[in-house]
Formats: structure tokens, C-alpha cells, sequence
């Protein structure tokens, strides 16, 4: 089985669309499924550990090379 179930490429949004998209996105997985977010905004890091604290999902990657962010989500019950 793949580490992630879905892939959102948000490359070229800025804050707040990329969380806003991956909310979006998150509503239509089953808790347990894994959404991969990529990102080019700098305040995407700290956006995404803020939106699954407070919303209780489960961050399992937060990564940068060349500019673009990777995310691993887990969503949360």
C-alpha cells in the first residue's frame, strides 16, 4: 500500500488556499487516509502544523527542498 491515498498539488498558491484547498480535500478522504500536499508558499510550513493541530489531524511529513514544500496528513476522527 502507498504512503499516501491522494496527492493535492497547491504549487503557486498562496496563503490561505493551499490549507483551504487540503480542508477541502481532507473532508472527502476516511479518517486514517493519507493526503499529500505540495506547496511553493513560504508560510506554508507553519500554516499546515497550525491547521492539523487545531483541527486534529495528523502531520507526518513537513519537508522543503528547492522551494517546494511537502506535506503528509493524516486525517483525524
Amino acid at each position: 500500500m502507498s504512503d499516501t491515498d491522494v496527492l493535492l498539488d497547491c504549487s503557486g498558491l498562496i496563503c490561505p488556499l493551499p490549507v483551504l484547498r487540503a480542508r477541502k480535500r481532507l473532508k472527502d478522504l476516511a479518517d486514517g487516509q493519507v493526503l499529500r500536499v505540495l506547496a511553493t508558499d513560504k508560510a506554508a510550513p507553519r500554516d499546515f502544523e497550525t491547521f492539523c493541530r487545531e483541527a486534529g489531524h495528523g502531520l507526518l511529513e513537513n519537508a522543503g527542498a528547492d522551494g517546494v514544500y511537502s506535506f503528509r496528513i493524516r486525517k483525524g476522527g
